[in-house]
C-alpha cells in the first residue's frame, strides 16, 4: 500500500459523489465505502500514490461539501500492514478480492469448428419468435386549451374540448 485516503460524509449520495470525484480527479483505486451505525455517516476509502490520494481526497471533500457536511478526511502515507484488515473488510461495500485467473486462451485458427450433423439437426426457431415485438404508439397528450379574456365583459371564458 502506498497511501490510504478516507473521507467521511453525511449521507450515501454525498459518499457516492465523493467516490466518483476522487476516482476522476487522480489515479487512485476505490476500495469501497462503509456505513456507520447511526448518524448516516459514510466513509469512502481509496488507495494509490501519496500525491494522487491527497489530490483525490481534497477534490472529493470539495464536491461532497456542496451536498452535505464533510465530517472528516484523512490521508495516511505508507500505512502499516497491520491496518490492512481495517481497510478491506466485510463491512466495506464494493470491496471484492480480485481473483488472479488467467484470461481464456484464444482458439487456434486451424481448429475445426463444430458442424451440426444429420443425426442432430439444429433446432428450428419459428420466424415469429425472432422478430422484435412492436408496441403500439402511445396516445398523444392533449394540452388544456388556453383561456382568453373577453374585453367586453371582463370575464375569462374557457374553450371546450370537442
Amino acid at each position: 500500500m502506498q497511501a490510504l485516503g478516507t473521507i467521511e460524509v453525511v449521507g450515501l449520495v454525498a459518499g457516492v459523489e465523493a467516490a466518483d470525484v476522487a476516482c476522476k480527479a487522480a489515479d487512485v483505486q476505490l476500495v469501497g465505502y462503509e456505513l456507520a451505525k447511526g448518524g448516516g455517516y459514510v466513509t469512502v476509502k481509496v488507495l494509490g500514490q501519496v500525491g494522487a490520494v491527497t489530490a483525490a481526497i481534497d477534490a472529493a471533500a470539495v464536491a461532497a461539501a456542496r451536498l452535505t457536511r464533510v465530517v472528516s478526511k484523512l490521508v495516511i502515507p505508507r500505512p502499516s500492514d497491520q491496518i490492512a484488515a481495517l481497510v478491506a473488510n466485510s463491512a466495506t461495500v464494493g470491496y471484492t478480492p480480485s481473483p488472479t485467473t488467467p484470461p481464456p486462451a484464444p482458439a487456434a485458427p486451424d481448429a475445426p469448428t463444430a458442424q451440426p450433423t444429420a443425426a442432430a439437426p439444429a433446432a428450428a426457431v419459428p420466424p415469429a419468435a425472432t422478430e422484435p415485438s412492436v408496441s403500439p404508439a402511445p396516445e398523444p397528450v392533449v394540452a388544456p386549451a388556453p383561456t382568453s379574456a373577453d374585453p367586453a365583459t371582463h370575464t375569462t371564458t374557457r374553450r371546450k374540448h370537442p
